[in-house]
């Protein structure tokens, strides 16, 4: 305790009758709601509790402030695709939806850094269906035509109104994050971190287009 309790409190004379020199200590229990003095001799004072470099590593990626896939799909939510038609998903690249996204936290003298970038998206698609996609996608252009998408694509075989009239698609992003203890021969470690979002699609059957 800084400052000590005077020398007359019955603790600090108790405890230096029976341990000779040392410090008196403040006490708090959070579970009982206890707060005490206990006298503790030189040598025996509690040390500073061990920091663990993953806690820091999660501030760090608190600070990142990661968010879902920028999807960046076609046919476009607002317009309306067709049964066997190719379905192209992709997603916008930047920071704190794609990555890399680097950012350092201290705590209790440790700093840790850490490098977050996605390692994987898996697209439901709304039909019982699933995609894994290992990179961003290809963004679609009119000049493509009717090709299917080379890295990233699926193809609706039944309209979205067995889905209510539209199917829910979800882009759920699996980032990888590696981190590493300032200072040389640092301790490294890798964290992974999961975002979600959401798009709604229209598939009509071709014959129904007005």
């Amino acid at each position: 305790m800084v400052p000590q309790p005077p020398a007359e409190n019955l603790a600090m004379q108790d405890g230096k009758k029976r341990e000779g020199r040392g410090a008196a200590y403040q006490v708090m229990c959070p579970g009982t709601g206890r707060i005490g003095l206990v006298w503790i001799p030189d040598g025996n004072a509690p040390g500073a509790p061990a920091i663990d470099p993953e806690v820091v590593a999660r501030q760090a990626v608190d600070s990142m402030k990661l968010v879902g896939p920028d999807i960046d799909i076609n046919p476009k939510p607002g317009g309306k695709g067709l049964v066997g038609m190719p379905v192209w998903m992709a997603v916008d690249q930047s920071r704190t939806t794609y990555g890399p996204n680097s950012a350092t936290a201290t705590a209790g003298g440790v700093t840790v850094t850490a490098t977050a970038k996605v390692k994987s998206i898996v697209w439901h698609m709304g039909d019982g269906t699933s995609v894994t996609c290992n990179g961003p996608g290809t963004v679609y252009r009119k000049s493509f035509g009717m090709k299917q998408s080379p890295d990233c694509g699926h193809v609706y075989k039944q309209t979205s109104d067995s889905a209510g009239g539209k199917f829910k698609v979800s882009a759920t992003a699996t980032w990888a994050v590696d981190w590493q203890v300032a200072g040389s021969g640092g301790e490294t470690g890798q964290l992974t971190e999961v975002r979600n979002s959401q798009v709604a699609l229209t598939i009509i059957e071709s014959q129904a287009v007005n």
